[in-house]
């Protein structure tokens, strides 16, 4: 049997132009992943990662704190969903053909840069997720749920078939965790959504595989985080 390790990047930095970017938080949730890997003393064949720029930051201050790791492997497969899409193509559709959803929207416009924005920016985004996995509401431009579904499989089933005892570690989103963890339980598929929600920043989700098996071994671990650094977003 082989491990699987996937790791969600630190910190980005949402509701800003230029989101996909670390945090100076996500920054230190990195470097303190990295040095509890080496005081661990803890090793991988493989590691991969997502190509996005919060996935390679978050790789690379790893490494930069933990050395004697295998060379990177690249994979955009392991990207996130288009979440800029779902706010700024799918949202304003959905808005449009659902005065409920209208009125989520216009309460976290008037929420922005407040107290509450995050739990507006929520209400919002999970209606409008819920939407797009369905396909409910076309958006043109946006990877629809079944492709990025396809995607997330497709990497997923090319460790598989290249098992054979490894340690392997990926660099990733909450997206591609939750996927993954509801593939694993054989949970609906609105369990991709539910996980995805609660996937902290630079916590360890575990699996155990093989070519045939895929089994969660752990979920959304943080042994290297005090409580006053853990961050969902």
């Amino acid at each position: 049997m082989s491990t699987l390790v996937l790791v969600r990047h630190g910190q980005a930095r949402p509701f800003q132009k230029d989101s996909d970017r670390l945090s100076e938080a996500g920054e230190a949730q990195s470097l303190a992943l990295g040095r509890f890997w080496k005081a661990a003393g803890m090793g991988f064949d493989e590691v991969h990662s997502g190509t996005l720029a919060r996935h390679r930051r978050t790789q690379e201050l790893v490494y930069e704190a933990c050395c004697g790791l295998p060379p990177p492997r690249f994979d955009g497969d392991w990207n996130e969903y288009d979440a800029d899409g779902v706010l700024h193509r799918l949202a304003p559709a959905l808005g449009a053909a659902d005065d409920r959803f209208a009125s989520l929207r216009e309460a976290f416009e008037q929420a922005r840069g407040g107290p509450d924005q995050n739990r507006h920016f929520q209400r919002m985004f999970e209606v409008a997720m819920a939407a797009w996995q369905a396909g409910s509401i076309p958006a043109d431009g946006v990877e629809p749920f079944a492709d990025f579904e396809k995607r997330v499989t497709r990497a997923l089933q090319g460790l598989m078939q290249a098992s054979g005892n490894k340690r392997v570690a990926v660099f990733t989103s909450g997206g591609p965790i939750g996927l993954c963890v509801q593939r694993a339980l054989g949970a609906p598929g609105k369990a991709f959504l539910d996980v995805n929600w609660r996937v902290r920043n630079t916590s360890l989700t575990e699996f155990v595989y093989s070519r045939e098996r895929f089994t969660l071994d752990s979920f959304n671990v943080l042994p290297h985080l005090p409580a006053e650094q853990i961050t969902f977003r």
